[in-house]
């Protein structure tokens, strides 16, 4: 746990909610933003306080990452190449204050269950989670044997995912065999007042985002009910992404890349993004997720295969700050794919914008190198200084 106070006042801090609002002074009471002001003349009014200078200091809103092996991942070269969980202090570090498990390929040795137990080991840590029901396959693998009551039922189950697509490790669903689980999350969903999405893996076969397409000619199916992601992993696929956005669709990019090979490195996020806005997506139907804790191949320096690594939760703000730094585009545009959109895309409610009333959640990173000074999670104090506060919860010896 991070360190909290009943109140605490940051002054003077130049504020992207993720629009910009000048410089203010914010009040945090206990875990929710109690105001925005010109200038909070605080006097007698609080017995127990923190004040922080936020001098120099820009605060966005906590990323949200909407695309996480909180439980593990990988697995696909056998046994010992199974991921490992999360690390709580991953997550506070990248800035992420936020997150969404999903499964992967694996949902026999994975199980919805430990995903689950996972989500609530991360919320008790200090980190609001939330989950995906599913993993690659059709017939979708649930808690409470559908997806319906999985959604009803639930509280942390926002959605069904990560469905996989054009992908040899999918398991080739047919069309209608798809759309039923759509209108199915789409049915549970309503039943629990939630936005019931449907997240998409999208692999490299040549099928890319053909479901989707014809998904644009069912009037009875919202777009922003379903997230395709991993868009960027090819040229050609990142092309139709970009059609489909400009037809009305939403997708999600992956900030994870391999380093050494040529085109990963061109489908960075920081690099693409200024294009695909220039061709005409709007930014709000972009959202930007890190895939943590996937395995991922290690290129050497003479670039041959040297082995697998993992997927990193910093990967995120990292392609974040490059955009930053880069003054492409609008900051509050740059922050808004890891903030407000996916807040709104997910309906996570008093998440993704710095408002009065919402969750504090929040980061505070420097206004000329846009590194990560602070980090706050529903009001608790986990950054300082670019030192985590928070303890591990197992002391190694």
């Amino acid at each position: 746990m991070g360190a909290i106070l009943i109140v605490t006042i940051v002054k003077n801090v130049e504020i992207y909610s993720p629009d910009n609002i000048g410089k203010k002074d914010v009040v945090i009471l206990f875990n929710k933003i109690e105001g925005i002001y010109d200038e909070f003349k605080y006097g007698n009014c609080f017995t127990e306080y923190e004040i922080i200078d936020g001098t120099g200091l820009i605060m966005f809103p906590g990323l949200i990452d909407s695309h996480v092996h909180i439980s593990g991942g990988g697995g696909e070269s056998g046994f010992k190449s199974r991921t490992p969980e999360i690390n709580f202090f991953d997550l506070i570090s990248g800035g992420i204050t936020t997150v969404v498990g999903c499964l992967g390929t694996d949902s026999i040795c994975r199980n919805m269950n430990n995903l689950l137990a996972k989500a609530y080991g991360l919320e008790e840590e200090g980190i609001s989670s939330y989950i995906y029901t599913g993993s690659y396959e059709i017939p979708v693998k649930t808690i409470t044997n559908s997806i319906k009551s999985d959604l009803m039922l639930i509280p942390k189950v926002i959605g069904v995912g990560e469905i996989a697509l054009s992908d040899y490790r999918s398991s080739k669903p047919s069309f209608e065999e798809f759309i039923k689980v759509i209108y199915d999350a789409r049915v549970g969903g309503l039943l629990a007042n939630k936005k019931g999405i449907v997240h998409i893996h999208i692999g490299d076969s040549e099928d890319g985002l053909k479901y989707l397409f014809e998904l644009c000619m069912n009037k009875d199916i919202s777009l922003d009910q379903i997230i395709p992601t991993h868009v960027n992993r090819n040229k050609k696929l990142l092309n139709s992404a970009i059609e489909y956005g400009i037809k009305g669709g939403y997708f999600d990019l992956t900030s994870s890349y391999v380093r050494g090979i040529k085109e990963e490195e061109e489908l960075r996020v920081s690099n693409i993004l200024p294009n695909i806005i220039s061709d005409g997506v709007a930014i709000s139907h972009i959202t930007c997720s890190s895939d943590a804790q996937g395995s991922l191949p290690i290129i050497g320096d003479d670039g041959k295969f040297a082995g697998i690594g993992i997927g990193k939760p910093k990967s995120l703000y990292n392609e974040i700050k490059e955009l930053l730094i880069s003054n492409s585009l609008p900051k509050s545009d740059i922050i808004s794919i890891v903030t407000k959109n996916v807040a709104n895309i997910l309906g996570l409610h008093y998440k993704g914008e710095i408002k009065r009333y919402n969750d504090a959640d929040f980061i505070l990173v420097d206004n000329k190198d846009y590194e990560l000074k602070y980090v706050f999670s529903n009001g608790k104090k986990m950054m300082e200084e670019g030192k985590i506060l928070a303890k591990e919860t197992f002391i190694k010896e």
